[in-house]
């Protein structure tokens, strides 16, 4: 947490200006497209990164299909991962994300920038509603994060249960599946240090959808959250 802090209040006036400039993006949409967006984006989080005396290292990018949508199945471990994995993914991505959290200040703007899903667990018909988007958007080719544990309170590298029907998005777009294996991702702002920290992302190979077509999305999730447990062992 003290990193975290410590971030904040260093980059204060690229904060200041990542605010300002979402917001000038947002009312001249026109003038920017999805890869201006993930550059910005990006820009900022090797910032943040270098400030923050974090590094990150990633495996198995081969991995990636080359063309169109596929959405990646990650562990999730904290604040970090989302920006971990798009600082090592080329393409942009976007990602699904809770609607409370992610009306916090930056993750608001964060998630705005890169027109991103939030996901509100108090309606049903929202949370349906942003399943079809998100499916709709794969079909057309966009790359998505989904965090199927939910929640990441005192995960660290331990990956707990998969909700099965996260798995609903791939599934009716007929898309890949990337799992994603996220080491060390809770360090950078769930540990009390300031000392640099190195996290991991692991792309693994992707399952294709003749491959889990005939599969309950329970049995699909046991499958990624398998081979994530397997990559982190």
């Amino acid at each position: 947490m003290s990193r975290f802090v410590y971030v904040i209040i260093l980059c204060m006036p690229f904060i200041i200006y990542f605010l300002w400039m979402v917001g000038h993006i947002e009312r001249n949409t026109c003038e920017y497209n999805e890869q201006d967006r993930y550059n910005f984006a990006r820009l900022m989080i090797s910032i943040m990164k270098h400030n923050g005396r974090i590094k990150t290292n990633a495996y198995g990018i081969e991995n990636l299909p080359e063309d169109g949508g596929y959405i990646m199945y990650a562990n999730h471990q904290g604040k970090y991962d989302c920006l971990g994995i798009i600082s090592v993914h080329d393409a942009p991505c976007t990602v699904m994300m809770d609607a409370k959290r992610s009306q916090m200040i930056l993750a608001n703007q964060f998630v705005t920038l890169l027109k991103g899903c939030r996901l509100d667990k108090t309606s049903m018909k929202a949370q349906m509603n942003c399943i079809l988007h998100v499916i709709d958007e794969v079909k057309s080719g966009r790359k998505y994060i989904i965090f199927p544990e939910g929640g990441y309170a005192n995960n660290q590298n331990k990956v707990q249960d998969f909700l099965p029907g996260s798995f609903k998005c791939a599934l009716k777009a007929q898309s890949p599946i990337v799992p994603v294996a996220l080491i060390d991702s809770y360090k950078p702002f769930g540990i009390n240090s300031l000392k640099k920290v190195t996290t991991q992302v692991h792309f693994l190979e992707p399952i294709y959808y003749d491959n889990y077509k005939d599969m309950t999305t329970q049995e699909i999730s046991q499958i990624v959250r398998y081979r994530i447990m397997e990559t982190i062992a």
